[in-house]
């Protein structure tokens, strides 16, 4: 074979090879950005799902959706507030542990609302939280199922005391912005 007829094999062999390591690099780098930005919210939409494929889309889906929401950090002002109305909450569990996992909830949902997120659902208060507080999101469902057991009354003392420490998990994630990106003002 003359040198001519090689590099006509070589050269686009090598180009193929190149490009295949530069997608494999770049979806493996997808991949890797997921299970860090949703934490252990990624293994479980991927469980959820019909395939790895299916939930990564749909952890695609809510950082798109994410981003298209105006969430805002709080003013020190209204910081200071849901902190006082926290401590309320907190004083409330003694005498009345119920209400107080109630109040709680109805705290945090206003506390996300003020924040920018949107509020109309559970599921989808999951989803849109899973962006940038996925670490802290087992908290929020295990109080929540804790607040539906309570309005049976069905929920023990102990359970009762687990969600507030739950729901004070994500209160103050949100509280004090964390695991959110700053957004430039517009």
């Amino acid at each position: 074979m003359s040198t001519g007829t090689l590099l006509a094999i070589i050269i686009p062999l090598v180009v193929v090879v190149a490009l295949l390591a530069v997608g494999i690099t770049l979806f493996v780098g997808r991949r890797r950005h997921l299970r860090e930005r949703f934490g252990p919210e990624y293994e479980r939409t991927v469980e959820d799902a019909d395939s790895r494929r299916a939930g990564e889309r749909e952890l695609r889906s809510r950082e798109k959706r994410h981003d298209s929401l105006d969430i805002k950090p709080l003013p020190s002002s209204s910081r200071e507030r849901y902190s006082r109305e926290w401590g309320g909450v907190q004083e409330e569990f003694v005498d009345r542990p119920e209400e107080a996992v109630h109040d709680a909830d109805r705290l945090v949902t206003s506390l996300m609302h003020e924040r920018g997120y949107p509020t109309e659902g559970f599921e989808q208060q999951l989803r849109d939280l899973s962006v940038e507080h996925g670490r802290t999101l087992e908290h929020y469902r295990a109080a929540h199922e804790v607040d539906a057991l309570s309005t049976q009354h069905k929920a023990t003392t102990e359970q009762l005391r687990g969600a507030m420490v739950h729901y004070r998990a994500l209160f103050d994630e949100l509280l004090s912005d964390g695991g959110g990106r700053e957004r430039a003002p517009a």
